[in-house]
């Protein structure tokens, strides 16, 4: 798949497979065009040529939010919660969005109490059980990730999509998300960008290298992380290879 703006080439001739149940990494420097896929992979972005398939099925044309239905959800570099709602009401929210009660306002509390058992299951399993009454404000940020994740989950993805998710983490913080993303792979396919090679080498079973909108190689961790033209293309950009 390609991606083009007035001419310039964000992404060209890029040839993914993601073989089910895996977790794939897309590594490169700064503008490789990394997130440029993600868009075009859920639809953020139509891609300017080139398909997108999954489980056999040309999702191509389709709008982001019937790609989410299909089982292919995102999250993004930037946390995404509702500050205000406490992490129950958070997840709460995504599994009304799953069960189609998004848009009933008018209804009592008592018609969506069903979905907090589902809810409270999945905090338990992102080890949020003890902050289910705590407003996602007053979350450390490794734990807004953690939540994140289980919104993510409420949604019942098949693929999940997880855009640097260590980032602007202190090192206490890393270990916990990249065990929980460990965990949360066992049963569905996992495409993951992340710049902490350290995350990279611990999770994922197959890499793609880009650089400046191309694939520059493919492999696995060991592979990759001695090819002379990956060292190359990261000298001066981020420092953990």
């Amino acid at each position: 798949m390609s991606k083009s703006f007035n001419g310039f080439y964000a992404v060209k001739d890029v040839d993914l497979k993601i073989r089910r149940g895996s977790v794939h990494a897309l590594i490169g420097p700064n503008g490789a065009g990394k997130t440029t896929c993600f868009n075009m992979l859920t639809k953020a972005l139509r891609p300017t040529t080139g398909q997108i398939f999954l489980e056999g099925k040309d999702i191509s044309r389709l709008p982001t939010s019937d790609v989410a239905r299909l089982g292919l959800v995102r999250s993004f570099q930037i946390s995404a919660t509702f500050p205000n709602l406490t992490c129950l009401e958070n997840v709460r929210v995504a599994l009304q969005s799953k069960y189609g009660k998004s848009f009933r306002f008018w209804r009592s509390l008592r018609a969506i109490s069903d979905l907090n058992e589902r809810a409270m299951a999945l905090l338990l399993e992102v080890g949020l059980g003890d902050s289910a009454s705590v407003p996602a404000s007053d979350l450390s940020y490794g734990k807004k990730r953690a939540l994140e994740i289980a919104t993510t989950l409420a949604l019942d993805p098949s693929v999940m999509l997880l855009d640097e998710p260590t980032a602007g983490m202190g090192h206490e913080d890393i270990k916990p998300i990249t065990d929980l993303i460990a965990k949360v792979s066992k049963d569905r396919t996992i495409v993951i960008i992340e710049h902490n090679l350290s995350v990279v080498s611990s999770l994922s079973e197959r890499i793609t290298v880009l650089k400046q909108g191309q694939v520059l190689t493919e492999g696995t961790y060991a592979e990759v992380s001695s090819d002379p033209e990956v060292i190359a293309a990261y000298m001066g950009g981020v420092d953990e290879l």
